[in-house]
């Protein structure tokens, strides 16, 4: 801890209510299995999921400045490695890490010439997108008695059915139960958070914000973008793995369409939705935008008559429309833009409570107080609020 003091690290437990969020999601650790309700954590697992998978491309896009369309790829990698790895071992400890070490290995191989190729941000979009491609087409294929590793068949089209669940580590015929699989769910996910959150606030975090914000500069500093570039992709890359994982735990089932573009297509609609640039932001589009495709769906399939796709588009075009910024940013904004007004108008009653006579104007500069009170400690003073005498 002294070493990473020392070279500059830096957490504030405050910024953008990093421990509201934290907060948030122990209360619902503890609460929602009280109401001991299977399927409301079962569709909380699923969201915890797919909120993890947001988290990777907030950090590899809204922080690391690097637009990929392989997310997807990465998520279907880390259940495609989880179920087939269980389907040999027939325990899910290993699998498990290597659900996060397999899309990290092929992310480095793939980034390393992307990265160190001095490719620009189209040509890596292009190229991430082409592989997701490639490897949905190719999953797709694969449903031939000749495609399988070790035990595992790959089953094509099909898809892979009934995934063995996490069991204890070391007794594999200990499962975990709905309430201990929604624990550990949660406990992944404020990880995630929480360690994103560390990360971005150390030396690491601001070389790579840095190197997004002005990668000349950053290089003319004396580090290596390439290198940064490739650990943010790498560490991205692990964290849809776990996402895919999680998933495969949640159905038990997994098909070529975890690679599918529709499923990178919103994870990219998540990010712009919530705000780039932020962690929380991504989860609030993640979970606005999954409840919104599951009231549509709800509808259609209810013989609403609706396209499901469309109204989907044009919620998500509205969105970035209105407010460009996302969500969390534009309410950030709008907070400060209030908290502006106070101050002006706080110090306006205080310079006009300074005007009257005395024992005249103390009601009015306590308002005036009580007005700019909230924003004072981030602030500083309000303007005309100087010192008397």
């Amino acid at each position: 801890m002294t070493g990473l003091l020392a070279s500059g690290w830096k957490f504030d437990p405050n910024r953008h209510g990093t421990w509201a969020v934290a907060g948030t999601m122990i209360v619902l650790l503890f609460v929602l299995p009280v109401l001991e309700d299977p399927l409301l954590l079962l569709q909380v697992r699923y969201y915890v999921s797919m909120i993890i998978l947001a988290l990777s491309m907030a950090f590899i896009w809204g922080f690391g400045g690097i637009m990929c369309f392989g997310q997807s790829m990465f998520f279907g990698l880390g259940g495609y490695a989880y179920a087939i790895a269980v389907g040999n071992i027939g325990e899910s400890t290993a699998p498990f890490f290597l659900s996060m070490i397999i899309p990290a290995i092929f992310a480095a191989i793939l980034g390393y010439f992307m990265f160190f190729g001095r490719l620009n941000d189209v040509y890596v979009a292009v190229i991430t997108l082409a592989v997701t491609l490639a490897l949905y087409y190719f999953i797709n294929s694969t449903s031939g008695d000749e495609y399988k590793i070790g035990k595992a068949r790959l089953m094509g089209f099909n898809g892979i059915s009934s995934i063995r669940k996490f069991n204890w580590p070391g007794d594999p015929k200990s499962f975990l139960t709905a309430n201990e699989l929604f624990y550990f769910s949660m406990g992944l996910l404020l990880a995630t958070y929480l360690g994103l959150k560390v990360l971005l606030g150390s030396k690491f975090g601001r070389v790579v914000v840095a190197v997004k914000e002005n990668e000349l500069r950053a290089e003319l500093l004396g580090y290596d973008v390439r290198a940064y570039k490739l650990a943010v992709f790498v560490i991205g890359a692990a964290i849809a793995g776990l996402a895919g994982c999680l998933s495969i735990n949640y159905k038990n089932f997994i098909s070529p369409n975890a690679f599918h573009l529709a499923l990178a297509a919103q994870i990219i609609m998540w990010v712009l939705v919530g705000g780039v640039g932020t962690l929380f932001g991504p989860i609030v589009g993640c979970v606005v935008l999954l409840y919104v495709s599951f009231i549509l769906g709800t509808g259609a399939a209810s013989g609403g008559g609706m396209n499901t796709y469309f109204i989907f588009g044009l919620i998500v075009m509205i969105f970035v429309l209105v407010i460009p910024q996302g969500i969390v940013p534009t309410i950030r904004d709008w907070r400060e833009q209030i908290g502006r007004y106070r101050r002006m108008i706080g110090g306006g009653l205080l310079s006009l409570s300074d005007q009257l006579p005395a024992g005249h104007g103390e009601g009015m500069r306590n308002l005036a107080e009580r007005l700019i009170g909230v924003m004072k400690s981030e602030s500083g003073p309000a303007p005309g609020a100087g010192t008397k005498g």
